[in-house]
């Protein structure tokens, strides 16, 4: 998660004055960021009107947390850490295991055909609704684990900190997570549909 040269100097810009106290400036803060948090937020959680919500949430979460915001860490990190913390416990507590979502995740780049057709492209909308519904069933700290190292491709180092646990652990949360799809799957024809992303 390497931000342009420009951007971080816009961020540390509008940081400084948020930190003393400008709220227009953390308004940009949120206009910069508000597109790949609502994105988290809907990849965890299915629905575009509670994603919105859970994004809002974070914003207020992050300002409201501002004096504990460690200077020496990626703000954005720190931003998708309580967002994607405020999503599992929402996650949590859900009674119902299975979510509806009114579009499916787009196919882990491993699956995308360099030159799709029609039936090409059939075929990787039927492996995006299958990962989207075996992901729906995972439990929330493998879901995250998965959207952050598959979708939003980050390294372990940067998953570890938003996680605010160790790279071993978000390891073997991955690991835990691969097993947990696999004996999900119900046939073999889903599981060479699936194998680029459970190899990975």
């Amino acid at each position: 998660m390497i931000l342009p040269e420009m951007l971080v100097e816009q961020e540390n810009a509008l940081l400084e004055k948020t930190l003393h106290g400008d709220v227009e400036a953390f308004g940009e803060l949120i206009r910069l960021y508000e597109r790949p948090i609502f994105n988290l937020c809907y990849r965890m959680l299915g629905d575009g009107a509670e994603a919105e919500d859970a994004a809002q949430e974070a914003f207020i979460r992050a300002y409201s947390n501002l004096a504990s915001y460690d200077r020496g860490r990626s703000f954005k990190t720190w931003l998708f850490s309580i967002a994607s913390n405020h999503c599992i416990d929402r996650l949590r507590k859900r009674r119902l295991t299975l979510l509806s979502i009114d579009e499916p995740l787009p196919p882990h780049p491993a699956l995308v055909s360099d030159q799709p057709d029609p039936e090409q492209q059939m075929l990787e909308e039927e492996r995006s609704a299958l990962i989207q519904k075996l992901l729906n069933q995972l439990a929330p700290d493998y879901r995250v684990a998965v959207v952050l190292r598959y979708w939003y491709d980050l390294s372990y180092q940067e998953m570890s900190e938003m996680l605010e646990t160790t790279e071993s652990a978000v390891k073997s949360r991955l690991f835990r997570a691969r097993q947990a799809l696999v004996e999900l799957l119900e046939d073999s024809e889903a599981q060479m549909i699936l194998q680029p992303l459970l190899a990975s």
